[in-house]
């Protein structure tokens, strides 16, 4: 794959972003251009290995053909390599964008080297692929007849309605916002992924058939039944909305808010335009705090550092990760390392350090005289494991510290979907408030209607969520017709199709 020996000659280097100092004056994407030459060097360096671990339960989700394209891209026949990309991913350049790569984590070069840079060349064939052309609408050369509701256009949702209209369903996405995209629109900045990015697939799709319905809350204003009994399906896609609170002292102070609340906000006003009044929320000025890590954690830094905050430094409970794998965390596993994403980068730039504070426990949101915001109550903790060798947290004595803060984000993952579709639908829920679903079937307890992405499986990544709408349209395929000609993702090598994702 590649060249023979190119993963002895040629060392591993990633696609540059752009200069921190340049880009945190605007909310262009942070990408660079790639040289064609850089990328076929990269390209070479993925090995004849044997097994690529890379297209495994513990690499790619929807199974991208990873080595092929590779060798395409050293070969210099990127048409092919689009060609190839596209049959396993809907959309590769949200997750050249947006995915942390899961696949990079399980590549065999990174048993002793640095692993191919995978996630560059992947939205390099793209992105090529869009300028050159490659990429136009293709409608379905018949329609069966077959009628088919889909809740959420998210990446799930995206991806199940493109699957089904390709075999000649008529499909309509409903959408409650007011613009299609779902978490691609409004839950992930447009540094890191563009909204002309997005809203060229939606287009692609549009010109394909597709309907998509916003403004349209199911469950609300919008009648499920009416979908059902209008519809010979119903997929539901809405994603994992309800946020994790932090439920402390002082928790409705006005200043503390919910991660996506600011960055939902930031993209309707700054990128389109849309006035919205009281609900932007500003950092301009402000000494801003964000609690919890992760890739939405990193975006309010970016955002809040694109306002012009005053300061800014960013809480995690759980100790700094070690610079290398550590023996409870081997490979092919994802490897839990300490990463310098955009953010952190942009904040080194910006206040000359790395925002991130560990092993912080929040206690107290603190306010003045007046009831405004004024910062937070903390305290240090120390984590040890206990005889049956699980981890346990406690507070270190005298380590208490109040910390200004007049905008506090939190920043700590969801607890899954919101109840008031499942309830108007009358869906059974899982254990941890997910629909019940099992992949593969992704059929729930109503006939016909089925869940998917993560609002089945819980949070967790956008390839996952494109390889559950592609797994549903399948198994929608096979309720309406009997058999279906779409793929089945997440089986070419995976024996673990429920992992919970990187």
């Amino acid at each position: 794959m590649g060249k023979p020996t190119g993963f002895k000659e040629f060392d591993r280097k990633k696609v540059p972003w752009r200069l921190p100092v340049v880009r945190i004056n605007d909310y262009d994407e942070i990408y660079t251009e790639p040289r064609v030459e850089h990328l076929r060097e990269q390209g070479a360096r993925c090995m004849d290995c044997g097994v690529p671990f890379c297209m495994s339960s513990t690499g790619c989700p929807v199974d991208n053909l990873i080595p092929e394209w590779n060798d395409l891209v050293y070969n210099d026949r990127w048409k092919e390599a689009s060609e190839r990309l596209h049959k396993t991913n809907n959309f590769p350049e949200f997750t050249g964008r947006t995915c942390p790569a899961p696949c990079e984590g399980s590549c065999v070069l990174g048993i002793t080297n640095p692993a191919v840079t995978i996630k560059n060349i992947e939205n390099a064939i793209v992105d090529r692929a869009w300028s050159e052309g490659w990429i136009v609408p293709r409608p379905p050369a018949k329609r069966t007849g077959k009628k088919i509701a889909i809740v959420g256009s998210g990446p799930a949702g995206l991806a199940a309605a493109d699957q089904l209209n390709q075999v000649g369903h008529t499909v309509t996405v409903y959408e409650r916002s007011n613009r299609p995209g779902g978490l691609l629109q409004y839950g992930i900045p447009n540094m890191k992924l563009s909204k002309d990015a997005v809203q060229r697939r939606i287009d692609k799709m549009t010109a394909e058939g597709i309907n998509f319905v916003t403004g349209a809350d199911v469950g609300n204003t919008v009648d499920p039944k009416d979908l059902q009994q209008d519809h010979d399906a119903l997929l539901l896609a809405c994603g994992a909305t309800k946020p994790r609170d932090l439920p402390i002292a002082n928790r409705d102070t006005p200043g503390v808010h919910f991660a996506m609340e600011f960055l939902t906000a930031n993209t309707r006003q700054a990128i389109h335009g849309d006035s919205i009044g009281d609900e932007f929320i500003s950092a301009e000025g402000k000494d801003v705090i964000v609690i919890g890590g992760g890739d939405t954690g990193t975006d309010c830094i970016a955002t809040s550092i694109r306002h012009g905050c005053r300061s800014l430094v960013n809480f995690e409970l759980l100790p700094k990760p070690p610079a290398e794998r550590d023996d409870e965390n081997p490979w092919p596993e994802w490897p839990r390392i300490f990463r310098v994403d955009y953010g952190h980068e942009e904040s080194e730039a910006k206040f000359g350090r790395d925002p991130r504070q560990y092993q912080i426990l929040s206690k107290e949101f603190l306010t003045d005289n007046e009831g405004r915001l004024r910062g937070i109550k903390t305290v240090e903790v120390k984590w040890t494991k206990d005889a049956e060798g699980q981890w346990a947290m406690s507070e270190v004595d005298g380590s208490e510290r109040e910390w200004p803060a007049q905008l506090i984000l939190l920043s700590m993952g969801f607890l899954g979907p919101e109840q008031y579709l499942a309830e108007a639908v009358g869906l059974e829920v899982d254990p941890r408030s997910n629909f019940q679903a099992v992949h593969g079937k992704f059929a729930t307890n109503i006939e016909g209607v089925f869940a998917a992405g993560d609002c089945r499986r819980g949070q967790s990544l956008v390839v996952w969520a494109i390889n559950e709408g592609r797994g549903a349209a399948r198994a929608i395929d096979i309720y309406l017709q009997g058999a279906s000609n779409l793929p089945a993702p997440g089986v070419t090598m995976g024996t673990s199709l429920e992992m919970a994702g990187a």
